[in-house]
């Protein structure tokens, strides 16, 4: 995480290139989202490698970097939102709050959303929603899963962190791990709670997590069937 927590204009302007997911002028920011990366603050985001800046003409064109990226989806999945005043800051704070959950619950990042487009009516380009597993596909998966809980704990009914039970799933995509494990959930013998010590979680613990009924899970329980 790092040390050097951004103002309120820094990190709109990093949402602002996010949103817009490729290079913009000053002008047409301005116009788009009435704001401007000028001044103190262009330099502050280029030192940090946030954003990358280059004159055309008489005015400056922006970049969102991947580092940039990276530090916006860091932050956004911390809760390190700069406070925003008003009624709509509260609107605003309560989104972007929400995105990082859908976008793990959707096993997705925030390039796979914020895509370069030409009308924002348009849905060309878009990829078409995947179709839902098939239950014999979920069934198999979920007996992958056992496994690997059987093969982590060390003795049935024990708590295993789903940090440590994804990478023995191999490369089965993270939403269908997701799906499965909703549905595991469910069952008598299964059950998935979040880590009641929040400031023991590590990074890698929260990026593993799944979210179930609007709660963000870290453990799993499996006892006798």
């Amino acid at each position: 995480m790092s040390e050097q927590n951004l103002s309120l204009p820094e990190f709109s302007a990093l949402i602002a290139l996010a949103v817009t997911a490729g290079e913009i002028s000053n002008n047409e920011l301005y116009e788009r989202f009435g704001l401007k990366i000028d001044g103190e603050r262009r330099r502050r985001l280029n030192e940090l490698k946030l954003v990358d800046s280059w004159k055309q003409g008489r005015q400056y064109v922006h970049m969102l970097t991947d580092q940039g990226t990276a530090r916006l989806a860091e932050d956004l999945s911390a809760g390190l939102v700069p406070a925003l005043p008003g009624s709509a800051g509260s609107i605003a704070r309560a989104l972007l709050g929400w995105l990082p959950l859908y976008l793990k619950h959707s096993d997705q990042r925030l390039a796979d959303i914020f895509q370069p487009y030409d009308n924002p009516g348009s849905s060309e380009g878009m990829a078409p929603p995947s179709a839902p597993e098939e239950p014999e596909e979920l069934e198999e998966l979920e007996a992958r899963i056992r496994a690997a809980y059987a093969e982590l704990a060390p003795r049935q009914g024990s708590w295993v962190g789903l940090a440590r039970l994804r990478p023995l799933l191999g490369d089965v995509p993270r939403g269908q791990v997701n799906e499965a494990l909703t549905r595991m959930e469910r069952l008598p013998d299964v059950n998935i709670v979040p880590e009641s010590n929040q400031k023991t979680l590590t990074p890698g613990d929260r990026e593993a997590g799944v979210i179930i009924g609007g709660q963000e899970k870290h453990l799993l329980w499996i006892g006798e069937a």
